[in-house]
């Protein structure tokens, strides 16, 4: 139990987690929020998804993201943000040829990977 009174779900140093598109490590997180640092690789994008318990926020820290929110298209650059409302569909992609490097915060009653709800994923994961 950390000094927010929740329990980790991770060690107490950085745990990283390997995906198709990239990675995730989690910085942080406590009752109510987790803060993640999202790298996507070039070329790569994450599913279209949504959460049916979490909200979440982005900002881009290295590259370019085109994220979906809704029907809208956004391009992000460094130090802009963009806000996923809870419920709403949602994906990020990077069309660069470098990596991208977003920082996510989640916020919401529950905040585990089971809460995403695959739309359409060019991973073959439901």
């Amino acid at each position: 139990i950390n000094r927010r009174g929740y329990r980790k779900t991770y060690p107490l140093s950085n745990y990283t987690e390997k995906r198709p598109w990239g990675s995730f490590t989690v910085l942080d997180e406590g009752r109510g929020f987790k803060v993640k640092r999202i790298t996507v690789e070039a070329g790569e994008k994450l599913s279209l998804q949504y959460h049916n318990r979490r909200s979440e926020h982005w900002t881009v820290v290295y590259g370019k993201a085109t994220a979906t929110i809704g029907e809208t298209v956004h391009e992000i650059n460094v130090d802009e943000s963009i806000y996923i409302p809870l419920k709403e569909k949602h994906c990020i992609a990077n069309h660069t040829t470098d990596f991208l490097e977003i920082i996510e915060v989640q916020i919401g009653d529950y905040l585990f990977e089971d809460d995403i709800v695959r739309l359409e994923d060019r991973y073959g994961r439901k």
